[in-house]
């Protein structure tokens, strides 16, 4: 349960989106691999084609190759209808925004509310995966957002609120409350929900669609530290992504994945925290107890598709590494890399070399 969307994200005032984290930068820390490939000459062979923008409150990014079918103005033209794909979504899903239709449900007040077909999906995924990740995973967090703040919304000098504060609240977080009737959603009387743990994957697995659609072979597009690599790079090589150390500086990798028609994500707790009394608090709350989740530093999930890559590795993380690992192997096509409280590196076997450790991570609070 994140008070934000994953690693990337934040508390913020309700009239603001989350704004970009450090966490958020596989693409941009120009790793070798990400930015492999000189353009072509003026020759037939491929081109390096890239786009970077801003939209879910954090920076955007396609990279694709050019092909005999796909010149740049075409693979630009894709760029730009993936990236309205992505804004128009956002403007349906953001719980920052009082006009969204998950704003309109969470002022409902216990009412019916009509919502567009994919709230309704996002909202009906991220009832399943509270299923399916034992109540840790659980978008009715909202409401934990008034008590505890982050990023930008963190107080001068950050305090930790009072435990009454937090057990009031914790007591309306529970998505077995939540209705479904057709386009019809009603949540539980005081009940709040945000989809920042699921709805950046569901809108990068929306414009990876469009640009697979469109004819796009290799590409890769990146929204925070939401990430899919589609296909190889000409040269045959795979899309590699840097797993961000959670205790080292900004761009600081302590390891690698590769990526081929896979998705990536990470839930750290560097990205939205404070440090009061020497211990860290961060934006990652474990639903079952009001508190920020104690069991790990960070985890990286590599899936499939990014919807279901964004929503383990928030579960994953409060889980903690033994029985976040039983979890990832029930789940065709997905592995974890995982940093836990001890400083420890966990990997699951189907990341077997796909994973490369640079150096050991940075300890500290």
């Amino acid at each position: 349960m994140l008070l934000g969307s994953g690693c990337q994200n934040q508390q913020v005032p309700r009239d603001a989106p989350p704004a970009p984290s450090r966490a958020a930068s596989p693409v941009e820390a120009g790793l070798p691999e990400l930015d492999a490939g000189a353009d072509a000459s003026a020759t037939a062979e491929p081109k390096k084609v890239d786009l970077k923008e801003v939209a879910m409150g954090t920076s955007v990014t396609f990279v694709a190759y050019t092909s005999a079918t796909i010149d740049e103005a075409a693979a630009r033209a894709l760029f730009a209808k993936a990236l309205d794909e992505i804004r128009r979504l956002e403007a349906l899903l953001s719980e920052w925004r009082d006009d969204s239709d998950i704003g309109r449900l969470n002022r409902g007040d216990g009412e019916w509310v009509n919502v567009a077909p994919e709230a309704v999906e996002v909202i009906q995924n991220g009832i399943s995966a509270g299923k399916l990740s034992q109540g840790t995973f659980d978008i009715t967090f909202q409401v934990m957002s008034d008590v505890w703040k982050f990023g930008d919304a963190r107080d001068a000098q950050p305090m930790v609120p009072k435990k009454a504060d937090i057990l009031a609240r914790k007591k309306l977080v529970d998505f077995r409350k939540i209705e479904i009737d057709g386009h019809k959603v009603r949540l539980g009387k005081g009940q709040r929900i945000g989809l920042g743990g699921i709805a950046k994957g569901y809108i990068v697995d929306r414009a990876v669609r469009i640009l697979k659609d469109g004819g796009l072979a290799a590409f890769l597009v990146q929204a925070g530290g939401d990430l899919y690599g589609a296909g190889t790079k000409p040269d045959g090589s795979h899309w590699v992504s840097g797993i961000q150390d959670p205790r080292g500086a900004s761009g600081k990798f302590f390891g690698v994945i590769e990526l081929e028609n896979h998705a990536f994500s990470t839930a750290g707790d560097y990205a939205r925290a404070y440090v009061v009394g020497g211990k860290r608090y961060h934006h990652i709350i474990d639903p079952r107890t009001g508190y920020p989740a104690t069991a790990c530093r960070s985890v990286t999930v590599w899936a499939p598709d990014a919807l279901t890559a964004d929503t383990v590795d928030d579960a994953v993380f409060i889980l903690g590494p033994e029985k976040g690992l039983e979890l990832v192997e029930t789940i065709d096509g997905v592995g974890a890399v995982i940093v836990d409280a001890a400083n420890k590196v966990w990997v699951s076997k189907r990341l077997a070399g796909r994973w490369k450790e640079l150096a050991p991570p940075t300890d500290g609070i």
